[in-house]
């Protein structure tokens, strides 16, 4: 998940490189476009999780008040205590390099034809085949448990962190402290994030200064920022603790939770390749970054799509346009679609995560015996 924390701060920097240009009178709003059909009702999603009020996160406030006022504000918040949250930011140290890597530029996003080769590689879904065949059982479990199929859970941690052997080297205290008291345009965000740490810290029992993970603060194999953590992080074998960092039970469980926690419906499609008619232009919907899936199948057809034979039909779509290597591919995203990319809001992501994922199950192995 930290490529979301990540994609979020794209918009932000093309504004900082905005403002840096001449005046110019700003363009007039884009007129919403008008659709003729009743569309479906937009998959269900959990609230919003609390970000950290003005007197935590306005730079204009010196730091040493923030940092007292973000004492109150955990304490007040999420029941921390302040004198430990105080010898927490007392070991955190000041990241600088964390601080470039925010505002580098952002490079230019990688069409399809480039960006499924980095997940799809031979060594990625061998990998993945054999974490598949390490942990069958607990995954098989799990997926019966929740409806999430085990190679949907194996594929995210193959892209997330290569099956756990890339989860990250900053200390989660340092990146979300520096971000937090250092990054004040995405202050808010952090301060809350680093809150959350000091609370997960105090109800799993552990040191808040021993986890590492990304330099956005994203922690595990499955790469979960701490309020994730805290809200959809599972005990996957009972033995009271939630450990996303080295219990596979419980990263396999907290995965599959997150996503049914998101809406995945059970047994049902990810998505259907599609052809669309040659003399009719790409369909825009109102929002051209919207991914949810309620554009009827009938509207779709309406507008040049059909499905390829063989392909699954759900009524409740969207349209998601690919460059691939032989140009452009069409695809029709339904509700399961529409989930992963609630993991990392984009639909290259969720596309190679199910590719991925089609490729580990591809060739059935068998399990290896636990010692």
């Amino acid at each position: 998940m930290i490529r979301r924390a990540l994609l979020s701060l794209v918009p932000i920097a093309l504004a900082a490189c905005a403002a840096q240009q001449p005046e110019s009178t700003p363009p007039p709003p884009p007129t919403p476009v008008q659709l003729p059909v009743a569309l479906l009702p937009p998959v269900p999603q959990p609230p919003e999780r609390p970000v950290a009020p003005a007197s935590v996160a306005d730079p204009a406030i010196p730091e040493a008040q923030r940092r007292e006022n973000f004492v109150a504000w955990a304490a007040q918040s999420f029941g921390t205590d302040p004198n430990a949250v105080r010898a927490g930011l007392a070991q955190a140290q000041f990241k600088q390099n964390i601080i470039d890597a925010m505002n580098r530029p952002a490079e230019a996003v990688k069409p399809w034809r480039d960006y499924r080769p980095i997940f799809l590689t031979p060594q990625r879904i061998d990998g993945g085949r054999a974490f598949y065949a390490q942990y069958r059982a607990d995954l098989d479990r799990i997926a019966a448990q929740t409806g999430v199929p085990a190679e949907i859970i194996v594929a995210i941690i193959g892209v997330e962190t290569q099956y756990g052997a890339n989860a990250g080297k900053y200390r989660a205290l340092d990146a979300l402290s520096t971000l937090a008291f250092g990054y004040p345009k995405r202050a808010p965000f952090f301060a809350a994030e680093l809150a959350q740490l000091f609370a997960l810290a105090k109800e799993e029992g552990f040191d808040p200064a021993a986890p590492v993970g990304s330099y956005a603060g994203a922690m595990g194999w499955g790469q979960f920022m701490p309020s994730s953590w805290r809200t959809w992080g599972r005990d996957g074998d009972g033995d009271g603790r939630r450990d996303l960092m080295s219990d596979p039970d419980d990263v396999f469980a907290s995965i599959a939770n997150y996503f049914v926690a998101h809406g995945w419906q059970r047994g049902a499609p990810v998505a259907g390749r599609a052809d669309k008619a040659m003399d009719v232009p790409d369909f825009v919907p109102p929002d051209p970054k919207a991914l949810d899936p309620v554009y009827p199948l009938a509207f779709l057809e309406s507008k040049g799509y059909r499905l390829r034979g063989g392909e699954p039909r759900v009524d409740g779509a969207v349209v998601v346009a690919l460059d691939g290597d032989a140009g452009r591919e069409y695809w029709l995203g339904y509700r399961n679609f529409y989930v992963i990319t609630r993991y990392n809001h984009s639909p290259m992501y969720a596309m190679a995560v199910w590719q991925l994922a089609q490729a580990i199950a591809a060739v059935p192995q068998p399990a290896v015996p636990q010692s």
